[in-house]
């Protein structure tokens, strides 16, 4: 069986992808917190503390690794530590970096390439610098999903919008790429396109419905540049294809990428926000057919859900916040309440804060369940059906995405 095997967001999960957030969370100050892509500084001790009931779960249900440890992995060769570190320090504009870096083991090496390596104020550029760190901090790498995305049988290495997030593709393809577990076929825009360009393209925007259907947000953080290199990187495969686009809100930020409103739960479920995704708008929704490797035709359509009955995916919509109350739907959009991550068809991860969206979801027939009863075998799985299990968000939540951000799935069994 292929390394990489992806067909849909709900079929069995085989093989996930964490990083449990470090000391990188806070290596960051107010004043350049907005450029680390947050609007507040983490508590790290009670961030750890949530997350960990989320790996802890994985670790039960499924083949789960970590990213520190996948790349640590891989620095045991030479020729490719020199490879990722070359690529680092040109990148990022610090060359005389090189030569200290080479030096290091390879299990220190994976950590400075995440925590970051700070600033030396040995001359006097140094001194007079207002940077703390010449390679930044990875703050956002606990987001796995936006940097790699597994689609079908190859990875797609996100380009992503911001550079201060650019390593975490450097790393991500490098595991893939080299580590004996995948030595996967990836896909890199950013070598096509050596300049830097509007093309963008992040994991939180592509949704893989089915074999045939792909849904991508456009917004802030995936171009129609980046949704065109889908397009043809689809229309390589030669098959009939359909690419569902929905527009995105530039603002609040909390709408920074489609999982963050829209997510497939079960065979027959989604999770919605519903004034974006159900109601009329001024945000597109449209559709891209492709047959024999061309695009043979582009249309708007009413809504996701409607488009996806219309080639085939009845989806019933459970709502984020409940159906009643505006400002509630907003404030648990707010705090990922349409962000779910399935395990399988029908059982589902999320934040337990969003309580309004949970009891909508209870009234669809889901049971609701602590992530640590289950993984204290206090709960069964295998004897519920659709299911949604409960993590501590308060403070992960703070960070801008839900639990379907926090995980990079690279295999599940086909539907």
């Amino acid at each position: 069986m292929p390394a990489i095997q992806l067909y849909s967001e709900i079929g069995d999960l085989q093989g996930v992808i964490l990083h449990p957030p470090g000391p990188e969370v806070e290596n960051m100050t107010p004043k350049n917190a907005e450029r680390a892509l947050y609007s507040d500084i983490l508590n790290l001790s009670v961030a750890r503390k949530e997350y960990t009931q989320l790996e802890c779960l994985l670790q039960k249900l499924v083949p789960s690794y970590r990213v520190e440890d996948l790349l640590k992995d891989i620095l045991r060769s030479s020729e490719i530590r020199e490879r990722i570190i070359k690529k680092a320090c040109y990148n990022e504009g610090h060359p005389e970096l090189i030569d200290k870096l080479l030096e290091i083991n390879e299990k220190n090496l994976a950590v400075k390439l995440i925590q970051g390596i700070p600033m030396e104020r040995t001359s006097l550029t140094g001194y007079l610098s207002n940077e703390y760190f010449s390679l930044r901090p990875l703050h956002n790498f606990f987001f796995t999903r936006d940097s790699s995305i597994a689609m079908g049988d190859r990875v797609l290495i996100a380009r992503m919008a911001n550079r201060v997030r650019d390593r975490e593709a450097l790393i991500m393809q490098a595991i893939f790429d080299y580590h004996p577990m995948f030595r996967a076929k990836t896909i890199n825009p950013a070598e096509e396109q050596k300049e830097r360009s509007s093309l963008s393209i992040e994991g939180g925007d592509i949704i893989i419905a089915s074999e045939n259907i792909t849904v991508v947000g456009l917004g802030t953080r995936t171009s129609s540049q980046g949704i065109d290199f889908i397009t043809k990187m689809i229309r390589g495969k030669r098959e009939k294809h359909h690419i569902l686009v929905q527009e995105l809100p530039s603002s609040p930020e909390s709408f920074i990428h489609l999982d963050m409103v829209f997510t497939i739960l079960d065979r027959d479920s989604c999770m919605v926000f519903e004034p974006l995704i159900m109601k009329s708008n001024k945000y597109q929704t449209i559709q891209i057919d492709v047959e024999n490797g061309k695009v043979v035709s582009i249309n708007n359509v009413d809504n996701l859900v409607s488009a996806l009955s219309s080639l085939g995916m009845d989806l019933k919509p459970s709502y984020c916040g409940g159906k009643n109350d505006t400002m509630v739907q907003e404030r648990e959009q707010w705090h990922s309440g349409a962000n779910f991550f399935a395990i399988g068809p029908g059982k589902i991860i999320g934040y337990n804060r969003n309580v309004n969206t949970l009891e909508n979801l209870n009234q669809s027939g889901y049971e609701i369940f602590k992530a640590r009863d289950v993984s204290d075998g206090k709960v069964d799985l295998n004897g519920y059906g659709k299911c949604v299990i409960t993590i501590d968000g308060a403070e992960l939540s703070r960070g801008g995405g839900g639990v379907r951000c926090m995980t990079m799935p690279f295999s599940r069994k086909p539907l």
